[in-house]
């Protein structure tokens, strides 16, 4: 490869201001930015001005066809950039936290990424009806929920194979669902650390603390992210959160006001929605505080 000119390339991992660049005689690079701040993520396509035999200079990040991160009033954290899908893995125990799970889903519908759920640990028979009824509200808005045991190897791969193939997906989860084992029985030669989560806290320990893309053997690949507890969209217009909730979409065509934002206002199609039970009232909850949230921060 001529180290003369720019070359463009993939970003396959992230840590800090070190990154690795891939390229398509499929060689790596570890590349730096130059300036203070990158702004990359794992997925993005950039052009890199070559040096040495095995380093690089990032010129540019080419156009995203989408972005997907979190956001609140100290930091943001990119997750991954032009991807096709997102695979949320929850479980029984430890409890996940269905306002995470949400704003996750919000965060990938603004974005027009599809969400797909993964109900791992299967084999916890006693807490799995309970898991399965709280997820029965996004099964019918549409969301695929996938039930089984990260451990149970034929399984996975006969259930998430036809899904990941020749497709960029983020794994995304709270510490403690085992994403990182789901990882390890995907791309065995990841090595992910897995940690046994904490039965006295109910939570699970961050056991990824880099972001990565993994290829995958049956085509694509998997872009594993750091586990998280808390899930800020302030990076979201008020129209955005609001794509972010698509059954509202059928709703919003009957307000009467254009610039409606489902509070209070008089005639208001998601208002009459929710009192006639086609809109669940918790979901219209979680869209109430996301954008209470960003009006607030706005004024700070």
């Amino acid at each position: 490869m001529s180290t003369d000119q720019a070359v463009q390339g993939r970003v396959t991992a992230t840590h800090g201001r070190h990154t690795t660049v891939e390229f398509a005689d499929g060689s790596r690079r570890k590349c730096f930015t130059r300036g203070k701040k990158s702004g990359l993520a794992v997925g993005d396509q950039v052009m890199v001005a070559l040096e040495g035999k095995s380093e690089g200079a990032i010129d540019a990040i080419l156009p995203r066809r989408n972005i997907f991160y979190r956001s609140d009033a100290s930091r943001s954290k990119q997750f991954a950039a032009n991807i096709d899908q997102l695979l949320i893995v929850l479980a029984p125990e430890p409890d996940f936290s269905d306002d995470l799970t949400g704003r996750a889903l919000a965060a990938a519908w603004s974005a027009d990424i599809r969400p797909i759920i993964v109900l791992n640990k299967a084999d916890l028979a006693a807490k799995l009806d309970t898991a399965r009824a709280r997820l029965a509200p996004l099964e019918r808005l549409g969301v695929t929920i996938l039930t089984l045991s990260a451990r149970d190897a034929d399984q996975v791969h006969r259930i998430l194979d036809p899904i990941l193939h020749q497709r960029s997906t983020l794994l995304l989860g709270q510490s403690g669902m085992g994403k990182s084992t789901l990882l390890n029985t995907l791309v065995p030669l990841a090595l992910a650390p897995t940690q046994t989560h904490s039965e006295a806290l109910g939570t699970g320990r961050h056991t990824t603390t880099a972001t990565r893309s993994y290829a995958l053997a049956s085509g694509g690949d998997l872009i594993d992210s750091p586990g998280f507890q808390a899930f800020g969209l302030q990076h979201l217009s008020a129209q955005e959160i609001e794509h972010g909730f698509p059954e509202f979409a059928p709703a919003i065509e009957h307000c009467r006001f254009y610039n409606c934002t489902h509070r209070r206002e008089p005639d208001c199609g998601v208002l009459a929605a929710i009192a006639r039970g086609d809109i669940d009232s918790s979901r219209h909850e979680l869209y109430l505080r996301i954008l209470a949230e960003n009006e607030a921060a706005q004024r700070y």
